[in-house]
């Protein structure tokens, strides 16, 4: 496996791996998110991705659609706190049609006033579908607890309010402010010889205006571990219990990446569904998470149970994380949660479109994307005493933030 790169004279940078098979997979990453917005901007990042293919300066929205769809290939986009991704997967034989179409979205879309009033009810459909379901909504909420008066805290959808306020030139302003090419990463994993793939992409992307970063983002705020409940009419409770942690370049982070991962991983046999669900049989559903940023990062356990067992989910909760700080993990527990957490990540890659976003995830925010080899070799030195010293750290319970919605 090797990486091959290159930089256009604006800024933007290229990555590609190149493989054989038919399916290839490109895309564009914007080290732009919702954290960037402005207060009365908040959801724009997002909408922008929904509006962003109803029409460009030689297409309209039909065209646009169709231009990939007409050869089976799937084009899409998303959004998070810090970026914003473009992408398509298509068969590897139609290279420069898709290059072609992504350049022209990302740089020469027209964003009609009819098309914009019509994605503002369809976002504003998603805000409340999502109001709807609890166990997603505390994801966010308790991100605000935690961020509250920082853009990050923000919720990726905006409000309805904000996005009712939209308009051509709010989004146009937003753009000229927000998308710099020398925060672009170009993304390739496909069966192309990179020569050809670099001649695609200066003619696509070459001309684009140079627009270097100017700015930094609005700095965190001190942390302070909050607690809060509040009541939704729901049959089940929900609950998050976390604390800050580190940020993306952390020399700490792939430890914590493992901690969490052995805590409340995807794996059923993670410490927390055999402490919780297994055992007691108190909760259907009990996962952790950590999510790391360009300068903070968030770890928190989610919970959903029935409010008879809330008290009781939370104190076994508490005594795992307590026994990951007070009792060193084993020899064969450690290499076991080792091969576990490398198995999935092999698994995750036999996802090539994975495997593109992640390289170019990883140039942009880490200027250097590791081999899955050097990955391997990086979770191979984490020692017993390097999870016990982040998990004092992080499961520090005077640093623990709780929110629960209390079930009706």
């Amino acid at each position: 496996m090797e990486y091959q790169y290159h930089t256009l004279k604006n800024g933007i940078r290229l990555v590609h791996l190149f493989n054989k098979k038919e399916v290839a997979h490109f895309g564009i990453i914007i080290n732009t998110g919702s954290r960037d917005e402005a207060e009365d901007e908040s959801g724009m990042a997002h909408f922008i991705e929904h509006v962003i293919f109803k029409g460009t300066k030689k297409r309209k929205a039909y065209h646009v659609l169709s231009r990939l769809e007409h050869i089976g290939a799937d084009l899409n986009a998303f959004t998070t706190k810090e970026e914003t991704s473009i992408y398509a997967s298509f068969l590897k034989g139609y290279y420069e049609r898709t290059l072609e179409l992504i350049a022209d979205i990302t740089f020469n879309s027209i964003f009609p006033e009819k098309e914009i009033d019509k994605e503002k009810d369809v976002v504003l459909d998603e805000i409340n579908s999502y109001k709807d379901s609890p166990s997603e909504l505390i994801f966010d909420d308790f991100e605000e607890l935690l961020y509250d008066g920082h853009p990050i805290a923000r919720n990726i959808l905006g409000t309805p309010q904000s996005v009712k306020s939209f308009t051509k030139e709010k989004i146009q302003k937003f753009i000229r402010n927000n998308y710099h090419t020398d925060q672009m990463v170009i993304s390739s994993v496909g069966n192309i010889e990179f020569k050809k793939l670099v001649k695609l992409v200066e003619r696509y992307f070459g001309d684009i205006p140079e627009n270097l970063r100017q700015y930094k983002r609005k700095r965190m705020i001190p942390y302070e571990p909050l607690k809060k409940t509040m009541s939704k009419r729901t049959y089940l409770s929900h609950a998050c219990l976390g604390n800050i942690a580190y940020q993306r370049d952390h020399e700490q982070r792939l430890g914590l990446v493992l901690l969490n991962n052995l805590l409340g991983g995807p794996g059923l046999n993670s410490r927390l569904t055999l402490a919780v669900r297994e055992k007691h049989g108190y909760t259907y559903d009990i996962e952790s998470h950590y999510q790391p940023y360009s300068d903070t990062g968030l770890f928190c356990i989610y919970l959903g149970t029935d409010k008879d067992y809330l008290e009781k989910s939370i104190r076994l909760v508490k005594k795992e994380l307590n026994l990951l700080r007070r009792k060193k993990l084993g020899s064969l527990q450690l290499q076991r949660a080792k091969q576990q957490i490398i198995g999935q990540l092999a698994i995750s890659l036999e996802s090539n479109v994975t495997e593109m976003l992640s390289m170019g995830r990883s140039l942009l925010q880490l200027n250097k994307v590791d081999s899955i080899r050097e990955i391997h070799e990086a979770i191979e030195a984490i020692s017993a005493n390097q999870l016990q010293d982040i998990a004092n750290e992080i499961f520090d319970p005077k640093q623990l933030s709780l929110l629960v919605y209390k079930g009706e």
